[in-house]
């Protein structure tokens, strides 16, 4: 099985380099909105786009891809929110066990009716330990998953559950607030994480400045996920790619 994307995302950590990947939700942008999108991030050296979404109720999936593949070659990996957010035009699949919870159908059941599918697609598969960290509001995904989060103050819980999911298999390991979480994901907790991990980090949800995205790069994040903020105001793609690609690489 194909790991391209995934040897990039080890070879940067060992690099020290961050990357920034923009979220893209297609139930929220239009054909027009994606161009424009796609311009600023080619503009700005955008490492990757992330596509999906907790409730993806459009149908235009593929079209979504396929007009990003086309304007551009930033790699465009999926974000599911379920085994039907699957599209064959993407680069890779996140395939997310929702390790902070504890609904069986998060955690396997709907991979085991999902593989069949996620497997004919042809996409490079990255399974992902996701943890869903308290934002201070109620998100999709925690109504979707019927799981409560991790309180956002109670660091050792996350520390452990990130190394059980390292040591149960999982490739990445993504911490996430939500979508416009009140408040981010603290460095304190990123940190804690990322010093008992060796598999890269992604952090997102609530994160609205470049001061944040780079104080989470400098804590441990590998890969900083932003998607709400740059929905209200798309030329944060600018600031917040300088900010984390200001980030020294390791010597």
């Amino acid at each position: 099985m194909k790991q391209i994307i995934f040897q990039q995302f080890l070879e940067k950590k060992k690099q020290g380099k961050k990357s920034f990947a923009v979220l893209i939700d297609p139930d929220k942008v239009t054909a027009a909105k994606i161009v424009a999108l796609v311009e600023l991030a080619v503009t700005a050296k955008v490492d990757y786009f992330f596509v999906g979404g907790s409730l993806v109720i459009s149908s235009h999936l593929d079209e979504c891809i396929q007009q990003i593949k086309a304007s551009c070659s930033i790699p465009v990996i999926l974000f599911p929110g379920s085994p039907s957010q699957v599209s064959p035009f993407a680069d890779a699949l996140l395939y997310l066990s929702l390790i902070s919870g504890r609904n069986p159908e998060l955690l396997i059941g709907q991979h085991v009716i999902s593989a069949p599918f996620v497997r004919k697609s042809g996409l490079e598969i990255m399974p992902t330990g996701y943890m869903v960290i308290d934002g201070g509001a109620p998100t999709t995904v925690s109504y979707i998953s019927n799981a409560s989060p991790i309180p956002a103050d109670k660091n050792e819980i996350a520390m452990c559950t990130a190394m059980a999911g390292e040591m149960l298999g999982m490739k990445l390991i993504y911490m996430d607030a939500g979508s416009g979480a009140k408040t981010p994901i603290t460095e304190a907790m990123i940190s804690k994480v990322s010093n008992c991990i060796e598999i890269p980090l992604i952090v997102g949800g609530g994160i609205t400045t470049p001061e944040k995205a780079y104080l989470n790069c400098k804590a441990g994040a590998d890969i900083i996920v932003v998607g709400n903020a740059i929905e209200k105001d798309s030329h944060l793609i600018t600031e917040m790619a300088a900010a984390i690609h200001s980030i020294a690489v390791t010597a």
